[in-house]
């Protein structure tokens, strides 16, 4: 028999091309929310939706389709989409993620919000030069201060962690967005060295350990989401210490939970400091409450 006809009969095992419509398929089959799909899908091919949604017969590369179905599997796992993507996006930024630190969330652009208005609001003659963000995590929340202030206003921006992993995240994104960001690790303020600050702001663990949500954030880091009982202890913790290293008339922001802004306020106000008021977030929720140190 010729070499020719010995590769006649030859059947070889070519896997048919997965397009993209197929890979959206996939994701339906397995509950994948359709926009959760299409991001992760955008995340992987380096393309946005609207691409996506023109080129549906277009073909993935090979390496593209080879990754999909494990990345397929663990958000269909529930872990969340910005630790399988490694992204996340907030106040603007595209900031890097790992499950070290805690998903930034919409809510916490209030903080930003009102930091940045505490800075660029202060007199011209008693500018806010210096700041801390006391349990940074991504660095999500200094970082975004930072870049508001890009330009216009000089800040010293202290940003602090208990985890030298979180830690590792903030550098990364603050070497990648270009920002200055000083980093130092301890619990809340034992990290600041006896330094004061001119604002102080803190999205720390405040959600009560019996609270039923914490069921659907098992992905995240407990640290970071809860100190145990009745969700107040970070907060307090914060709130006791920040006397001494706050300057006369610095402001101490914070975010917590949508019922917890009386008792956050009452511990502002024994604790020196005066002024103390809550704001809500985009869904109306009691999200920051604040105050600050007389003088």
């Amino acid at each position: 028999m010729s070499r020719t006809g010995q590769r006649t009969g030859l059947h070889t095992n070519v896997q048919p091309e997965l397009q993209i419509t197929d890979a959206l398929a996939q994701a339906r089959s397995l509950d994948v929310a359709r926009l959760d799909a299409q991001w992760l899908l955008g995340h992987l091919l380096q393309r946005d939706r609207a691409w996506l949604l023109a080129h549906g017969d277009a073909a993935l590369p090979a390496a593209a389709a080879a990754a999909w179905p494990a990345l397929l599997a663990r958000r269909a796992a529930g872990e969340p989409l910005a630790y399988v993507t490694g992204q996340r996006e907030f106040c603007g930024l595209l900031l890097q993620v790992s499950p070290a630190v805690l998903v930034p969330r919409p809510e916490t652009e209030l903080l930003v919000q009102w930091g940045l208005a505490c800075l660029l609001n202060a007199p011209a003659a008693a500018p806010i030069t210096s700041a801390i963000d006391l349990g940074t995590g991504s660095g999500a929340v200094a970082l975004a201060v930072l870049a508001g202030l890009r330009g216009r206003h000089d800040l010293d921006m202290l940003a602090t962690d208990a985890s030298a992993q979180a830690l590792a995240v903030a550098q990364a994104n603050a070497a990648q967005l270009k920002l200055p960001l000083r980093l130092a690790q301890g619990d809340w303020w034992a990290a600041a060295d006896g330094q004061r600050f001119g604002l102080a702001l803190s999205n720390p663990p405040y959600i009560a350990a019996g609270d039923p949500h914490l069921g659907a954030l098992t992905h995240e880091p407990s640290a970071a989401l809860t100190p145990g009982g009745d969700g107040l202890l970070a907060l307090c913790q914060i709130v006791e210490g920040a006397s001494a290293h706050l300057l006369p008339g610095a402001w101490l922001l914070l975010e917590h939970g949508h019922d917890q802004g009386e008792a956050v306020r009452t511990q502002l106000l024994q604790c020196g400091l005066i002024g103390a008021e809550t704001r809500a977030d985009l869904a109306g929720l009691p999200r920051c409450s604040g105050a600050f140190l007389p003088g």
